[in-house]
């Protein structure tokens, strides 16, 4: 029994690192890399999942990241209750009737049926806004802003890691203002923050822009997203920032007024932007190869991994010593002298789990005065003097997030065509698959025939700049033929 079970355990720790080529099925391969990098599990609740240290540490790398820009915003964060009242939602007519097919609803509690049924939070519009009616009264209270990182329930049925499930995690800001200038300011800030968080941090390459009407938060006035391309060609919505409005404080929603500088009554203007997890499902899929994880430096959990090759104490010594220096360094470092695991297997791991750098100490590295350093996301093999990784190492760290980005950058500029007749539009979609820019003429007709046809749905109506400028020019319907004044992106989608 004790050999059956060894020798099964063995088959199980082997078969961990064969992964389906990213190339030959996309979907087998990002399902088998989340689980084997030990990022995320099946949940026993069909739609969830358990989010491993691994994919948590990712997360928690993330909030790091971008808390900085809330504060740059001078967003504060709260946290609200998990659990909303039916009528709170019933008070926006779209925003009810949005969110109603994924509504998950408490109707007992404490062995009794309520009086009232319980949302369980899909979004906190509702409930912040209630608060927020409370809170301001006037102009002196304005604007405010206020951040929840949590969690939020929508009853999916189709579910995949990261990208889709019943619940997920997530940060969403709300804020409140006198002007809808200044609601409209903060709107495209939000928005530049989840580019910089994307690209700066993430290296994942984005178009900023407008959804269509069709497209739009419900209750929104005007939704604007960033919108990531992937290796297969279909895009991945990856941020959105809305614009509310009044249409959740006037006096039928939720009431949120003020007393202007002159006495006079007033509703404010309201934002709210979001940002989830599904940004980790677009991490994976950009960066990731047929040996796992490639994650780029500035998001890594660890982002140097030192292991050794030989036992002696002057190894162990020398192992500490230069993971105690990249500590110093500001850089994410990690010593790994586990004795039950070899070093091929703690290399072979760190390949899986995307770790940027592994750096080899063993005699003949003493011997020299250099370590051999293996690059994760390209598979080279430097050698590095000992005496000096303190610097060279966030040196070439800073180089490969660069280059991560580079290569996504160009993938997507690769994978995006310009299409003027609707032959050529399915043509690519067919052949290519990726962003199509084309003329639309902006009736939903169109949009929905569009979609119907060949998948693709409008992405965003692209922004020329940070104030949110579209680019007019004078074309004709990529469908219907008839006039239009904008170049959409459309593709298919995650």
């Amino acid at each position: 029994m004790g050999l059956f079970f060894t020798q099964n355990k063995l088959k199980g720790i082997m078969a961990k690192r064969d992964l389906t080529p990213k190339s030959e099925s996309m979907s087998k391969w990002y399902t088998q890399v989340i689980q084997q990098a030990k990022l995320a599990d099946y949940s026993p609740v069909k739609g969830c999942m358990v989010i491993r240290p691994n994919g948590y540490g990712l997360w928690e790398h993330i909030q790091q990241s971008y808390q900085p820009m809330l504060s740059a915003m001078r967003v504060k964060n709260a946290y609200f209750p998990l659990f909303i009242p039916m009528s709170f939602l019933e008070k926006e007519a779209d925003h009810v009737e949005g969110f109603a097919p994924e509504l998950a609803v408490v109707t007992h509690a404490g062995g009794e049926e309520l009086t009232e049924k319980l949302v369980v939070r899909p979004t906190s519009e509702t409930i912040m806004y209630h608060m927020y009616s409370k809170w301001i009264q006037s102009h002196r209270d304005l604007p405010l802003k206020i951040n929840q990182w949590n969690n939020v329930v929508r009853w999916e049925k189709r579910t995949n890691f990261f990208l889709r499930t019943t619940e997920f995690l997530w940060q969403e800001a709300h804020s409140a203002h006198a002007t809808q200038a200044e609601a409209l300011t903060t709107m495209y800030d939000a928005l530049e923050s989840y580019r910089k968080i994307s690209e700066d941090f993430l290296a994942i390459p984005v178009v900023k822009g407008r959804k269509s009407e069709s497209e739009k938060f419900a209750g929104a006035v005007v939704t604007t997203t960033i919108e990531a391309l992937m290796p297969d060609g279909k895009a991945l919505q990856s941020g959105t920032s809305h614009h509310l409005g009044q249409n959740f404080s006037k006096a039928k929603a939720f009431n949120i007024s003020f007393q202007d500088s002159s006495d006079t009554l007033q509703y404010v203007w309201q934002n709210s932007w979001g940002l989830s997890t599904r940004i980790i499902g677009a991490l994976i899929m950009t960066h990731g190869d047929d040996e796992g994880l490639v994650l780029p430096p500035r998001i890594a959990p660890t982002q140097v991994l030192v292991v050794n090759a030989t036992k002696d104490q002057e190894t162990l010594d020398t192992v500490a010593t230069i993971t105690d220096v990249l500590i110093q360094e500001e850089v994410r470092a990690e010593a790994n002298t586990e004795i039950a695991t070899s070093m091929g297997w703690k290399i072979n791991d760190a390949e899986l789990e995307g770790i940027p750098l592994v750096i080899v100490v063993g005699a003949r590295e003493l011997a020299s005065g250099k370590v051999s350093v293996s690059v994760r996301y390209n598979h080279e093999k430097i050698s590095m003097d000992i005496a000096t990784l303190g610097q060279t190492i966030p040196k070439l760290l800073e180089d490969i997030q660069l280059a991560l980005f580079d290569a996504a950058k160009q993938r997507q500029e690769a994978l995006t065509f310009e299409a003027s007749t609707f032959d050529d539009f399915k043509k690519i979609m067919t052949e290519n698959r990726g962003f199509i820019k084309a003329f639309w003429c902006e009736d939903t007709a169109c949009e929905t025939a569009i979609k119907e046809e060949t998948k693709a749905t409008t992405r965003c109506l692209p922004f020329t700049n940070h104030e949110g400028d579209v680019e007019e020019a004078h074309g004709t319907c990529v469908h219907c033929g008839k006039p239009a004044t904008h170049t959409w992106l459309f593709a298919q989608a995650y």
